[in-house]
């Protein structure tokens, strides 16, 4: 399963699927957020995963969200993508918009980010947080499909499950950020970890609360704009898996893990490098 997909609110499976086949998957980190269903789309194996659990019973802070890239990892994903709704913070970028950012902010507050401590140091790259080529593959998916896509822009990651208040809202757009959600961060570290090419498909449901015209943000106004939004992502995503190479991956992602391990080798406990057995294989020889 080279392929995988992370549905967010309202994308809860994935029409087009074929020989469908759906598994628990144990991981050293717990349970992911649900069964993963495996199948084949347009020829090409995908495993597609629902964030918040069929029926979003969880919440973004209670994702265990190690649990889910490793397991995907262990099914033999090297492409992530995620789709999720966003609020804007720009004008131009309307509700029923869709964004793939280039730039990642984290402000969330009490979430596990990565796989190693316990005896273990290492250090990543997240200077590009999101795979270009994936995310290229996704700007194309949507504009072939008509969507109003906006190319790059910065993805602020806020604890939540409130939403802005006003405040908070102004002060990010006074920072720069483009979009907001509650749910990229900490999936962009692990999956880099993971040395899996991850890239954000963003669904625009509304302004935040910043906009005079649109000041208090509503669960039923967001679910609305994202019922829109789910069938086109779902068209955007099945172009992007179109075009997804076959052979082995040319950027940096696939070998992120490189030179990001500062521990002695020797020093490492033993039951940490067999919990990052999967990770850490390839380099520890």
């Amino acid at each position: 399963m080279r392929i995988g997909i992370i549905g967010g609110s309202g994308f809860y499976q994935m029409e087009g699927l074929t020989d469908l086949e759906e598994i628990e998957v144990e991981t050293p980190f717990g349970k992911p957020s649900d069964a993963l269903i495996l199948g084949n789309l347009d020829g090409k194996p995908v495993a597609f995963l629902p964030r918040h659990g069929v029926g979003h019973r969880i919440l973004p802070s209670e994702i265990n969200v190690r649990a889910n890239i490793y397991a995907l990892k262990s099914l033999g994903v090297e492409w992530l993508i995620s789709v999720s709704a966003v609020g804007s913070l720009r004008q131009d970028i309307e509700p029923r918009h869709f964004v793939v950012p280039d730039q990642l902010y984290d402000h969330t507050k009490d979430r596990k980010s990565t796989f190693f401590g316990d005896g273990i140091a290492a250090h990543i790259s997240l200077a590009h947080p999101f795979c270009s080529e994936l995310s290229r593959f996704l700007s194309t998916g949507a504009s072939e499909n008509g969507a109003a896509v906006h190319n790059g822009g910065i993805y602020i990651c806020m604890e939540g499950p409130a939403f802005s208040t006003q405040a908070e809202s102004n002060v990010y757009r006074h920072l720069g950020f483009d979009i907001i959600g509650m749910t990229a961060a900490p999936e962009a570290k692990l999956a880099r970890e993971a040395e899996i090419c991850y890239a954000v498909l963003a669904c625009s449901t509304d302004y935040d609360c910043w906009h005079p015209e649109h000041d208090n943000v509503t669960t039923e106004m967001i679910l609305d704009n994202v019922r829109f939004n789910v069938e086109t992502s779902k068209k955007i995503v099945r172009n992007a898996i179109a075009q997804i190479p076959e052979g082995q991956r040319t950027c940096a992602c696939s070998t992120a893990l490189q030179y990001a391990l500062a521990t002695d080798p020797d020093r490492i406990p033993p039951a940490k490098r067999h919990q990052l057995k999967l990770l850490l294989d390839k380099y520890l020889v």
